[in-house]
Order: structure tokens, then sequence, then C-alpha cells
């Protein structure tokens, strides 16, 4: 009669809706035995699960990354002299197969590969053993852990590849080889690990640096003024006219770099949603206020705005937004454009003159300068209304952050340009660094390539 009469109350209350039916039945068994509680099957935990729309995403901004370095190709291409424009080009494009080589048998598992003390990747993915198809759930759930692999890959690209324009039109093909191969394994490795990777000590500190302002940028730019120390000034340098010999070509590269960079900062998000999609929008706002601002500089200072001038600063835009893409809105985006604009053209404009030294196409004056005003100002800028799982910066009360970009970008530069003057010195000592003054008088496409860019 107990029974019953429960029955009859639980029907009710399930009637009313004041009860689920589940709800129900479970009340109504009470005396189910613990065993067969026990013997019950467990619901197993939740699986990584490959979302197709993050992984297309992630695929196209792959896509528009490795794109980013043939653009650098041109944009480098059109502002060396004729006789250089094949051997220039050369650099970014065969830069391209070296690392993809490299990244796969030993270069990704230094980067992003298990911890070791928080400085290096283990070896245990070498030759991507055990980099498959699932999701790796330390750096991204719901894409395949081999598309995370290859759009990381092509960082490790561009990035030795910005070098190249400090040494542009003097140095031998045989020792770049060699150098991009150790410097992508002694240099940009480790500092991907420090500031990306599980257990780095970078980002365990709390540093932001959401695509690259001192993993590409600021590495990039403090071996490139390293390069241009070690090496030397070219030929006839400040004595010679050594104007760009092709800017439509210049142009045609900025343009494909601002093309691609938005796989490169939005594509950082590893999903197609709404942080990807604020991170398109202020990387494509800082561009914009950076070539206006270094036009409008060089407009003051020389008089007349320039096409060289306004491709210039829109890759200082895109450099100096970088880091803090995926952290800050359309408003802050503006000012760290418009800052990075004006800062690189001092950088080029004034500085370098200055010092006297000789970096062919400005890799440090954009990519040194502008990266590291990027990994300041997302101290400055950064706020989790944006992404919340990032830091509020000095603007938005947390001036700590500030601190913990500093600390970044010193670590970054004085590991970059030490590593880098030391691979130089050795490599110098080896194979030498420069060619012969007859070859570099002669150019570097017939000496090096055996082959002209122009048939007349």
């Amino acid at each position: 009669m107990k029974r019953i009469g429960l029955a009859i109350i639980l029907a009710i209350l399930v009637g009313f809706g004041l009860l689920s039916s589940t709800m129900a039945e479970e009340i109504a068994q009470p005396e189910q035995t613990t065993e067969l509680a026990e013997a019950a099957p467990q619901t197993a935990p939740a699986q990584a699960k490959i979302d197709t729309g993050d992984t297309a995403w992630v695929l196209i901004s792959t896509a528009l990354v490795m794109l980013m370095t043939p653009g650098l190709a041109l944009f480098y291409g059109g502002m060396v002299r004729r006789k250089n424009v094949l051997g220039t080009v050369m650099h970014s494009f065969i830069i391209v197969a070296i690392i993809s080589v490299q990244w796969v048998l030993w270069g990704y598992t230094l980067a992003f590969g298990p911890d070791k003390g928080g400085i290096i990747g283990g070896l245990e993915w070498l030759g991507l053993n055990g980099v498959g198809l699932e999701p790796n759930t330390d750096y991204a759930a719901t894409i395949p852990h081999q598309a995370f692999m290859i759009f990381q890959m092509m960082f490790a690209v561009i990035t030795p590849a910005l070098i190249t324009g400090a040494f542009a039109e003097r140095m031998k093909f045989s020792t770049f080889f060699v150098f991009t191969i150790l410097w992508a394994t002694l240099v940009y490795d480790p500092i991907c690990h420090w500031v990306w990777a599980v257990g780095g000590w970078i980002r365990n500190l709390g540093a932001l640096d959401f695509a690259g302002g001192t993993v590409v940028h600021i590495s990039s730019g403090v071996s490139a003024l390293a390069a241009a120390l070690v090496i030397g000034k070219r030929k006839g340098y400040m004595t010679e006219i050594m104007a760009p010999h092709n800017l439509p070509m210049t142009v045609l590269g900025a343009a494909l770099l601002w093309f691609g960079w938005f796989g490169f900062n939005a594509g950082s998000a590893v999903a197609s949603g709404g942080l990807a999609t604020s991170a398109f929008v202020v990387t494509n706002t800082a561009t914009a206020a950076a070539a206006l601002a270094w036009i409008f500089a060089e407009w003051i200072q020389r008089g007349k705005p320039t096409v060289l001038g306004a491709a210039s600063g829109a890759v200082a835009g895109l450099v100096a937004i970088t880091p803090a893409s995926g952290f800050v809105g359309p408003m802050s985006s503006i000012v760290i454009g418009f800052g990075g604009g004006i800062l690189c053209y001092m950088a080029v404009s004034l500085i370098k003159p200055l010092l006297g030294y000789d970096d062919s196409l400005d890799a440090f004056g954009v990519h040194g300068v502008g990266g590291t005003w990027g990994a300041l100002a997302t101290g400055l800028f950064a706020t989790t209304a944006i992404n919340s799982a990032g830091a509020d910066g000095l603007f938005f009360g947390n001036p700590a952050l500030l601190g913990k970009q500093i600390v970044a970008v010193l670590a970054t530069m004085i590991y970059a340009f030490v590593v880098t003057l030391i691979l130089l010195k050795v490599l110098d000592w080896v194979m030498g660094l420069r060619v012969s003054q007859e070859e570099e008088t002669e150019g570097l496409d017939l000496t090096q390539h055996g082959e002209s860019g122009y048939s007349s």
C-alpha cells in the first residue's frame, strides 16, 4: 500500500511539472542495492571533440600566414637594387622549405614539446611522434594537433625571413643557409617555448603575447641588428645611391603581408569565434592608423608623402598590433598603430642615420622597434573585457602587467641578440659571412645563383 500511495503522489507531482519523470523513477526505487549501483556503468569523461569550423579557420589561417613569406620576398625584393632581386627573393622563398623540414624533424618538439624546466621542450615529439589528428587540449581542444602544429610552423618560417632584410645584398648564400637552421633551433624554438608553451617561464610569469610580438618580431628585429653590426655595411653605403629598384613590387608585397596578417593574428585565436573577429578588426585598424601616421610624419619632415612610406607604415602597424591583437579593442588599436607608425619612422629616418649601422631593409627599425612598442602597449591597453583569458593592463587598473611585459621584452632582446652574435661570429670564422667585393659589385643574383632577375 505504501508503494501504491507513493506512486500516486509522484504521478500528481509529475503532472503539475514539479518533478521530472527521471527523478520520480529514482525516488520510486529506493531499495536498489549498493552492489547494483556499483555495477552500473559509469559515465565516461567528456572527450575533446574536433570542431570542423574551427579546424577550417585554422587551416585557412595557416595558408594566409604561409603567403606572408612570399609576400615578404616581394616586399624586400622591390627595395634592393635590381642586381640583387633574385638573391633577396630566394632568401624568403627557400626559408619556407628549410623550416618546413626543420620544424617537423625537431623544431616543433623543442618549441611546444613537454616542458623541461620552463626553458625548452623535450624530444618526445621528435619527427612528430605522438603529434596526430586528435586534439591536444593543452593548446587547442577543438582542432587536430597537427593543425595546430602546421599553423605554428608558418610563424617559425617567417621569423628568420624577417632577419634577411638586415644583411640583404652582401651575405653568402651557403652561410645564410646554415645560419637559418641554427638560428631557428637555438633562438626561435627556445623563445617560442618560453612564451607560448605550457610550462614556459614567460607564460608562467603572466606576460601576454597573442600572436608574436616577442616570439617573432623582437627576436628577429634584434637579431637583425646583430647581423647588421657583425656583417658590416654594404660597399658604397652612404656614398652611392641605393634606391629601391621596383616600388610596385614592394607595395604588392606589403599588400600580401596585410592580407596574410589576418591569419597571423585572428588565426591565433585557434577558433572561429568572437575573439578571432576582434583580433581581425583591431589588426586592420592599427595597420591603417600606422600607415597614415608614417606618411604624415614624412610629409611634415620631407615635404612629400611617399609610397614606400605608406607600405612601410602599414607593416609597422601590423607588427605593433600583433602581441596585443587578442587583448585590446578598436580604439586602443588606433593608438597602438599610430604609435607604431611614428616610432618606426623615427627609428628608420633618424636613429639609423645617426648611429650609422647598415640595416639594409630596416628589419630592426620596423620589427625590433615596432615589436617592442607593441609588447609594451599590450601592458598598457590589454583588457579582460576583450579576452577573459588575458589580463588587464595599466590603463585598466593593473600596472603589474606592464612590469611583466618589460621583463619579457628584455629577456627576449638579450637572449636573441647574444646568441645571434655568437652564431654569426662562429660562422664567419668557419665559413665566412660576406661575398667578396667583386661579387658584391656584380650582384648576388649572378654570383650566388647564376641567374638574372631581368633580361635587360
